[in-house]
């Protein structure tokens, strides 16, 4: 039930109070923001599969549709917020849960976001000037897919600040489903910012320390300050099956449909869309890190990070260096595991051996990267855990 407002209180008692107003639904503006980003991840996962099957053909394919479609929903969800929060007439609870940013009022959560879809929508035509000038990307991180990501990774931040504000103003039943929308979207960015780092952590670089190096500067602050931010026993467990399930279905359901080739030189056969890859491990991780943050639930943030980390990284590398010597086998080489799937660009020929490690560094340097390694997992865990600890606080 909402809490009554006291009259007698001065007007920044009233406005607290406000803020304080349990919600009891979940807002309209909310499930277009979670429907954009849900368009963005089967665009962005369709557009990789049609770079390696199809090639780029022309801007205007489903998959790109797909992806500017986040800035669309979620830019119209945040400007409604803004707008009516902002010329609404009368005092309201949406203008006391919000904050005042060059004159507009609105929720934190929609002024992230709404840069995220500027972001995105700014690098439409940039992505297609950049082809035009530049011709075919030749790596995923190009500037126009740099600049498209962060708008996309901004719209999922303003998203999921939105959804724990909400999360912090509402009775445990509406609590409970905006967790799990927030777990959603934490495994979304787990999922978006794997392929950030797709190159040091491709199949024959996982027996470099780059490769766990990479994975401990981008990957726990996501998903351990999601986990963290939920409130949730297994909060990190759950963002981390909701990235697996995201590659899962992908490596699936993507060679279910047929593809060829429209762009030279074809090196590989290509008959159907071919998948990125298997997921990577980060499971076990995850549920290492939960199990820790449960036992020192009490500890400092400092005390939490200097083992979480360290303890994600390790248990990474533990599970995934074996099963990537697996990955490398013929057993391997099937619908389950996907390793038998190449883009039609991929080399052929009998001086090419994609079923090949690279060199692990020398003994010395690889202990010094995966000392940074666990350094660097130390610091992301720690800002995790920040965000976390501010999306358990936030209410504006």
């Amino acid at each position: 039930m909402s809490q009554a407002i006291p009259v007698g209180l001065p007007l920044q008692g009233r406005a607290v109070a406000h803020a304080a107003t349990e919600a009891k639904s979940i807002p309209w503006t909310i499930w277009f923001m979670v429907a954009g980003i849900f368009s963005g991840l089967v665009g962005g996962v369709w557009d990789i599969s049609w770079h390696m099957s199809i090639g780029r053909d022309t801007f205007w394919t489903p998959a790109h549709i797909f992806i500017q479609l986040t800035g669309v929903l979620v830019g119209v969800a945040c400007a409604y917020m803004i707008l009516h929060t902002t010329f609404a007439p009368g005092a309201s609870a949406d203008r006391d849960a919000s904050v005042r940013v060059l004159g507009f009022r609105a929720p934190v959560g929609a002024f992230i976001a709404v840069w995220g879809c500027v972001a995105m929508l700014a690098s439409a035509p940039f992505d297609n000037w950049w082809h035009n000038a530049y011709g075919l990307d030749v790596k995923i991180v190009s500037p126009p897919h740099v600049l498209l990501s962060l708008g996309s990774f901004a719209a999922k931040i303003g998203t999921m600040a939105l959804i724990a504000s909400l999360m912090n103003r509402s009775g445990e039943a509406l609590r409970n489903r905006l967790r799990w929308l927030f777990v959603f979207l934490g495994g979304i960015g787990v999922a978006q910012l794997s392929i950030m780092i797709i190159d040091p952590t491709w199949l024959m670089n996982m027996h470099t320390a780059a490769c766990y190096l990479a994975v401990a500067l981008f990957i726990p602050t996501m998903l351990i300050g999601t986990g963290w931010g939920t409130v949730k026993k297994w909060g990190c467990t759950f963002v981390a099956s909701v990235y697996t399930a995201i590659g899962l279905g992908s490596e699936w359901l993507l060679p279910l449909f047929p593809a060829q080739p429209k762009l030279g030189p074809v090196y590989q056969q290509v008959t159907h869309l071919i998948p990125l890859r298997f997921p990577l491990l980060f499971i076990v991780s995850a549920v290492v890190a939960d199990l820790l943050l449960q036992r020192l639930e009490k500890k400092s943030a400092w005390m939490k990070a200097a083992l979480v980390g360290p303890a994600f990284v390790l248990t990474f590398l533990a599970v995934q260096w074996p099963f990537a010597n697996f990955l490398m086998t013929p057993a391997s080489r099937n619908w389950v595991f996907g390793t038998a799937y190449f883009a039609y660009m991929d080399p052929a020929g009998f001086l090419y051996d994609p079923y090949k490690f690279q060199p692990t560094e020398p003994r010395v340097i690889f202990l010094v990267m995966l000392a940074a390694a666990l350094v660097a997992a130390v610091i992301t865990t720690r800002l995790g855990l920040a965000w976390g600890d501010w999306m358990r606080r936030v209410r504006r």
